[in-house]
């Protein structure tokens, strides 16, 4: 779950990192009023859970308050990556003397935290990476033991922050923001930029936080102050039925039981050159959600063929497969369906498959979505 600038920053606060003074306006004229309470000149900022606000035309400075106004009446009301801005961030105007980035994700290579750091900020990680690599530390984490102010000394050891910057502050916040990743269950939590104030003050003028989905059960009071992805139709109708499904832009249907499978699958038509059409999982309640299921993947009029991928170890795939075989009877779609159907009951399956269906499910997952990608090729669009 991502969260607005505004929504993330008081976690920043809460751990010891510095922010600007800001107040949240949601019309011109609260941003007005909040410009000329905080004094001076401030920046405007949109607030969606949007990146590149900035190149968008979401971020504006403002000299005084009607200018304040001015910005907001620009910005409000703008789409920002699919998100309507209904509210702007007045925030101080820093001076600004360095600019650093600052982040700790999930990382898969490590499979743990990673904690990263630059002195290139206000640019996207991404062209630092690729004009200057050796600009950029990153330190993965064992998190038996953490990443503490010691951890952050390493990883900055050698690295020129600039002239007159010190990097016992800079690895007090790296420290700081360790624990504030740790302590709300993030999956990103970045500072982009970490700023180096004239008067030698760092401060974090802009904060990405996601929230890991997985602990929005057990972080609920959190989660009220995220922003949810916007969904599709079919995404907010698979939403209602209760069912895990992601719209894509590809040709290839997916049914499959468990994420980690259906994730698989989606690796590996990609690695065949096709495009899935949707991320569905679906598990032990293929039996009873089949029909809504299959209806659902059929109703992206992108579609062209199906994969069914069962693997079954405590869920039994010929009850899934039973579930399909009923659905499909029901639908009798014009589409081509390939199975690959493994694990507990998987002799059953298949049996029912040749009965019913009259196909034979591939020896192997590979071969299966192999011959699904070769058919989306060819096939016209379903729909």
């Amino acid at each position: 779950m991502n969260f607005e600038e505004h929504a993330a920053k008081p976690l920043l606060r809460a751990a010891g990192i510095a922010t600007p003074r800001g107040r949240l306006a949601r019309s011109e004229a609260e941003a007005e009023a909040h410009a000329a309470a905080l004094g001076g000149p401030v920046v405007v900022k949109a607030q969606a859970a949007a990146g590149k606000r900035g190149k968008a035309g979401g971020i504006r400075p403002a000299d005084h308050p009607a200018a304040a106004r001015a910005a907001a009446a620009a910005i409000l009301g703008m789409d920002l990556a699919g998100y309507r801005v209904e509210s702007v961030l007045v925030e101080e105007r820093a001076e600004v003397a360095a600019e650093y980035y600052a982040a700790v994700l999930n990382d898969p290579a490590s499979k743990g935290p990673l904690v990263m750091f630059s002195p290139e900020g206000g640019m996207d990680v991404e062209e630092v990476a690729a004009a200057t690599p050796e600009r950029i530390r990153s330190a993965p984490v064992d998190v038996r033991r953490g990443f503490d102010l010691e951890s952050a000394r390493a990883m900055l050891d050698g690295l020129d922050l600039g002239a007159g910057a010190g990097a016992e502050p800079v690895a007090e916040v790296l420290a700081a923001l360790y624990r504030a990743y740790r302590d709300n269950d993030a999956e990103l939590l970045e500072v982009n930029p970490l700023a180096r104030l004239e008067d030698g003050r760092l401060v974090a003028l802009d904060c990405k936080f996601v929230l890991d989905d997985s602990a929005v059960k057990r972080r609920e009071a959190l989660a009220k102050a995220g922003t949810p992805e916007p969904l599709t139709a079919l995404e907010a109708r698979g939403e209602a039925l209760g069912l895990k499904y992601i719209e894509l832009d590809g040709g290839v249907g997916v049914i499959a039981n468990g994420a980690g499978l259906t994730m698989t699958t989606m690796d590996v038509i990609a690695r065949h050159g096709g495009r899935p059409a949707n991320f569905l999982e679906i598990g032990g309640e293929a039996y009873t959600k089949a029909k809504p299921a299959l209806e659902l993947v059929l109703a992206n009029p992108r579609v062209k063929c199906l994969v069914v991928n069962f693997c079954g170890a405590f869920a039994r795939t010929d009850v899934m497969t039973g579930g399909v075989l009923d659905a499909w009877e029901a639908l009798a779609p014009p589409v081509p369906v390939f199975f690959s159907v493994h694990g507990t009951g998987s002799t059953e399956a298949r049996g029912m498959l040749r009965r019913r269906l009259g196909v034979t499910p591939y020896p192997t997952m590979d071969e299966a979505i192999a011959a699904a990608v070769a058919a989306s090729s060819s096939a016209p669009e379903f729909g």
